[in-house]
């Protein structure tokens, strides 16, 4: 059973660099681009100009929040471990920070000037990017210890993921789509199908996000993703930008229209636009499924031992 729950811990954080690494070079490239070029394997530079394997602030702060969550839930301290990527280059691959998305710059200046760490995250429409659910996953793990593997019947829960989102992403929609994210993880840790897991996990957030009236007014946001057919949507229904809701949709119908870690993610990152970080969400959800992650591609990612060094951490400090 132990060796189940760090290979789960271990796949999910892998999976979600590895496919960050993916879609690095070509951040930003069209879809159009990408079908007459598109990624099959790892590549170099690129958008950033950086080493085939970087890996972006996705990684850097879902590591943050890692390392954080090991020694128990505490929001002051993320805060703190994201101020510490911001301005030393903590959590990052090769001591430099290259990407960061202005609702997340905001609140960590926020937290710098001293504003207590829950009221750091923008509360405006305009706060809605995904940068709160591109580093969420790990609260999956933390969950699932604190609550059993049934953690979404608990409203506890369900608040502390709205805390975590809140820290930099405090709007009722950005929650949201870390909760229903971290309810399709809980379904994977049980299922033995993709599908089932999916809509599981989704149907398992609606029914909470139906019974929360604060919540209400934000939920017809992802009514698409509610809809039994949402599977068979055509990919130029997909939009894969930088927009929370279109990066949720974007992450579920790939894993929902793929059968391996490796084309799932591919799909993802030749969507084009959001690149890395659509396909780290995805990355994410399919390294803790399917946990057969291509080697060559694992091996190209730097810091390998320290990622497998924060993973064991959490393992060891949560699971005793």
């Amino acid at each position: 059973m132990g060796d189940k729950i760090f290979g789960e811990i271990f796949g999910g954080i892998i999976g979600l660099c590895v496919a960050d690494a993916l879609g690095v070079p070509v951040e930003f490239k069209s879809r159009e681009t990408l079908m007459n070029s598109p990624v099959t394997d790892m590549r170099g530079y690129g958008t950033y100009n950086q080493p085939s394997g970087t890996w972006s602030d996705d990684t850097s702060l879902t590591l943050c929040l890692l390392d954080s969550l090991a020694y128990g839930l505490d929001y002051q301290d993320i805060m703190q471990k994201f101020l510490l990527w911001y301005n030393k280059a903590e959590y990052t691959p090769h001591g430099e920070v290259f990407d960061i998305g202005g609702s997340t710059h905001a609140a960590i200046m926020n937290f710098a000037k001293g504003t207590a760490a829950l009221n750091c995250g923008g509360t405006s429409e305009y706060d809605n990017g995904n940068g709160s659910l591109m580093r969420i996953l790990p609260l999956a793990f933390y969950l699932r210890e604190r609550y059993g593997s049934s953690y979404t019947d608990s409203k506890e829960a369900f608040d502390v993921i709205h805390n975590v989102s809140a820290l930099t992403h405090a709007h009722k929609r950005s929650q949201i789509a870390c909760g229903i994210y971290l309810s399709v993880a809980e379904s994977f840790f049980v299922s033995s199908d993709i599908e089932d897991g999916v809509f599981s996990g989704v149907s398992k957030a609606k029914h909470h996000y139906d019974n929360s009236v604060d919540f209400a007014e934000e939920l017809q946001h992802y009514n698409r993703i509610f809809k039994d057919n949402f599977a068979d949507l055509q990919q130029e229904d997909i939009k894969s930008s930088g927009y929370v809701v279109d990066t949720l949709e974007a992450a579920l119908w790939c894993l929902l229209n793929t059968h391996s870690y490796q084309h799932c993610v591919l799909r993802a990152v030749n969507l084009g636009g959001d690149t890395d970080t659509v396909a780290a969400i995805a990355g994410g959800l399919a390294g803790l499924y399917y946990r057969a992650i291509p080697e060559n591609w694992v091996n190209q990612i730097p810091r390998l031992e320290y990622i497998k060094q924060l993973c064991s951490n959490f393992y060891s400090t949560t699971t005793r």
